[in-house]
């Protein structure tokens, strides 16, 4: 039986800095190895440098109407 005391932290690299950190609830920081990696992520986000790459938008014609009409 696997009890939280014989259960080991599974050991991951950090995102940001690649270190080993572990994952459990005594890292607070986590998948992070400390507040620093964290907040660079955080700031990383903030600034933009995270995007997620789309396709241009179709040459479609812009719809007529109101769209909050139900009519």
């Amino acid at each position: 039986m696997n009890t939280p005391s014989t259960l080991r932290a599974r050991v991951v690299r950090c995102p940001q800095c690649g270190k080993e950190s572990t994952w459990s609830a005594a890292n607070p920081y986590r998948p992070f190895c400390s507040a620093r990696c964290k907040q660079i992520d955080l700031g990383a986000w903030a600034s933009g440098q995270y995007r997620v790459p789309a396709a241009p938008p179709d040459n479609e014609p812009e719809a007529t109407g109101n769209v909050n009409s139900f009519a």
